[in-house]
C-alpha cells in the first residue's frame, strides 16, 4: 500500500507584483484575481510569510499581508486588544450586522459567553447527535441513494451544502426546510450562503469606491449581495418572531438564550431584539453550513488522490466502532465518535490545506510592530492574515507540506492526536476568538464522513477540475462532480 502525495500549487517561483506609479500593484492582484489564494501564497513564500502590498494612490489600499505563525500569535493574541475586527471589516461584513463574527469588545463577550453556556448545557450534544442522525437518516442517504442507483454523476459539495443547511437550521432554528432531496429544490436562503461569498471577498480587494459605486447602482457583485441579504431576511424573520418560536421543549433553546442575553445587556445594538437575532442566527447559519460543508467536500476530494487513507479510516471504522463488513451500519454516539483517531487526523489534515475560512481581515487601533522589528504598520492599517497560506509553508510544516498525510497528526502508539497550536493551524481561528463550534464541527464531521464512506464508492470524475473558490469561504469554484457506486455491508457493489 503506497503513498500517494498531491501537490496542491504550482511550485515555480514568482516575484512580487510590480509596484507600478499611480496604480501601484493592483494590476497584478487583478491579473491573478481568478487564482488569488494561491497567487498570495506564492508571494508570501517568496516573503517569508509577510508581504506589504501597495495600491492604488489614493485607493486606501495599501495593507500588510501576513501567514507567520508568530504574527498570527501576536494579532491574535499577545496584542489581541490592539486589532478587534474594527469599522473596515463590518462595512465589509454589513450583512452580519451585530453577529458574532463581526462582533468586537463587549458585543462580542455577550455572543461568545452565550454560546458556551449553550454548548456547555447537558442536552447540548445530545441534542446533536440526534439532529444530525435524523437528517443522515432521513435525507442524506435517501439522495445519495438516489443519485447511486440513477448511475448518474452529481455535485456532492451542492448535496453537502443542503445537509448542513437543514441540519443547522432544525438545531439552531427548531425548523426543517427541506433542501436537501432527490429533485434538489432551490431553497433562496440556502442559495444565498453561496452567493454571498464572492462579492464578500472581492470587498476586500477591491477599492471601497468601486463596491460603494455598486452598492448604489444596485449592479455587478453588489446586486448579487442585496439579493442574498433579502433571501436571508425573508428566511429568517419569520421564525425568530419574539412571540412565536418558542425553542425546544425541555431540550437547548438557542432562542430564549440569545433572547435573554439581549434583555439583559446594557450594551447598544444597531437594532431591536428581532434584529439583533436575524443577525445572531445568521452568523450561525454560516458558521454551521458553510464549514461543514466547504471541510467535508475537500475531504472527500483528498481521499480520492489518496486512496491509501480510505483504506486506513475504514479499517478504523471496523475496529473501532465493531462494524464488521458482514454487519450493517448503526449509529454511533458522541462518546464513540472521540475513539476515531485516524478519522479525525485525516480531517485535521484537510483543514490545514483547506481552512473554510481562508482568510481574515483586522487592523490596529494604535500603531503596532510586528515581531521581529521589520514590519510596522500605523493606526488602522489593513492586516490580511491568510489561514490559507499558513498550511503551505515549508517554513511551518516542513518540505511536505503540500502533501496529504494524515499521519503528521499521530502521536507515537497511534491511539491520540497531535495538538498543535492554533496559531500553526488557524481552522478555527486563533486565541480568544477560537471558534467555539470545534468540538461540535468534529462530530458532525465524523458522523457524515464515516457514514458515507460505508455505504458508498465515491469517485470524482476525472475530467473535473477542482480548485478553490475566489471566496471568504473556501468552496470547490466547480463543485465536486462524482459518482456513486454501493457498499454492501461494507464491500463494494
Amino acid at each position: 500500500m503506497g503513498k500517494i502525495s498531491f501537490v496542491f500549487l504550482n511550485q515555480k517561483t514568482r516575484s512580487a507584483p510590480t509596484n507600478w506609479p499611480i496604480v501601484g500593484m493592483l494590476p497584478e492582484l487583478i491579473q491573478n484575481i481568478h487564482r488569488s489564494h494561491d497567487y498570495v501564497t506564492e508571494i508570501l513564500k517568496e516573503s517569508g510569510g509577510t508581504f506589504e502590498f501597495k495600491g492604488p494612490l489614493f485607493g486606501n489600499m495599501d495593507m500588510v499581508i501576513t501567514c507567520d505563525p508568530a504574527n498570527i500569535q501576536h494579532i491574535f493574541s499577545k496584542k489581541f486588544s490592539n486589532y478587534p475586527k474594527g469599522p473596515e471589516f463590518r462595512k465589509i461584513f454589513e450583512i452580519l450586522g451585530d453577529g458574532i463574527f463581526n462582533a468586537d469588545f463587549e458585543l462580542w463577550e455577550l455572543h461568545r459567553r452565550t454560546t458556551l453556556s449553550l454548548m456547555s448545557h447537558e442536552n447540548f450534544y445530545g441534542s446533536l447527535e440526534r439532529t444530525v442522525w435524523q437528517k443522515v437518516e432521513t435525507g442524506l442517504i435517501p439522495v445519495l441513494d438516489y443519485f447511486c442507483k440513477q448511475g448518474t454523476d452529481f455535485d456532492m459539495q451542492d448535496v453537502l451544502q443542503r445537509f448542513s443547511f437543514d441540519s443547522t437550521c432544525q438545531f439552531f432554528l427548531n425548523y426543517d426546510p427541506g433542501s436537501l432531496s432527490p429533485d434538489l429544490p432551490n431553497v433562496p436562503c440556502e442559495k444565498a450562503l453561496s452567493d454571498a461569498l464572492e462579492p464578500l471577498f472581492h470587498r476586500h480587494i477591491v477599492p471601497k469606491s468601486v463596491w460603494k459605486v455598486q452598492k448604489w447602482l444596485e449592479i455587478g457583485n453588489e446586486k448579487k449581495l442585496l439579493e442574498a441579504w433579502k433571501a436571508f431576511d425573508d428566511f429568517i424573520y419569520p421564525h425568530i418572531s419574539v412571540e412565536g418560536n418558542q425553542g425546544k421543549d425541555n431540550d437547548v433553546n438557542v432562542f430564549a438564550s440569545f433572547k435573554n442575553a439581549y434583555e439583559e445587556s446594557d450594551l447598544k445594538f444597531s437594532g431591536d431584539l428581532t434584529h439583533f437575532l436575524r443577525d445572531t442566527f445568521l452568523g450561525l447559519l454560516f458558521a454551521g453550513r458553510d464549514s461543514l460543508s466547504s471541510s467535508l467536500t475537500w475531504f472527500f476530494w483528498l481521499i480520492s488522490k489518496n486512496p491509501w487513507v480510505e483504506i486506513k479510516i475504514q479499517e478504523e471504522i471496523e475496529t473501532v466502532l465493531q462494524i464488521k463488513r458482514n454487519e450493517n451500519w448503526r449509529f454511533f454516539s458522541v462518546e464513540e465518535s472521540h475513539k476515531l483517531v485516524y478519522l479525525h487526523a485525516a480531517l485535521c489534515e484537510t483543514l490545514r490545506l483547506f481552512p473554510p475560512i481562508a482568510l481574515e481581515l483586522k487592523a490596529p487601533t494604535e500603531p503596532d510592530i510586528f515581531p521581529g522589528g521589520n514590519i510596522c504598520v500605523d493606526q488602522n492599517t489593513k492586516v490580511i492574515i491568510s489561514f490559507y497560506s499558513t498550511g503551505r509553508m515549508e517554513s511551518v510544516w516542513g518540505e511536505d507540506c503540500l502533501e496529504f498525510k494524515p499521519d503528521r497528526w499521530i502521536l507515537p502508539g497511534g491511539q491520540r492526536v497531535k495538538h498543535e497550536s492554533s496559531f500553526k493551524f488557524p481552522a478555527f481561528n486563533a486565541g480568544p476568538r477560537t471558534c467555539p463550534g470545534k468540538k461540535m464541527a468534529f462530530i458532525q464531521m465524523k458522523m457524515v464522513a464515516a457514514t458515507i464512506m460505508h455505504h458508498f464508492q465515491v469517485q470524482v470524475l476525472e475530467s473535473h477540475l477542482v480548485a478553490p473558490r475566489d471566496a471568504v469561504m473556501l468552496k470547490a469554484k466547480n463543485g465536486l462532480k462524482v459518482k456513486l457506486s454501493r457498499k454492501v455491508h461494507g464491500i463494494e457493489a
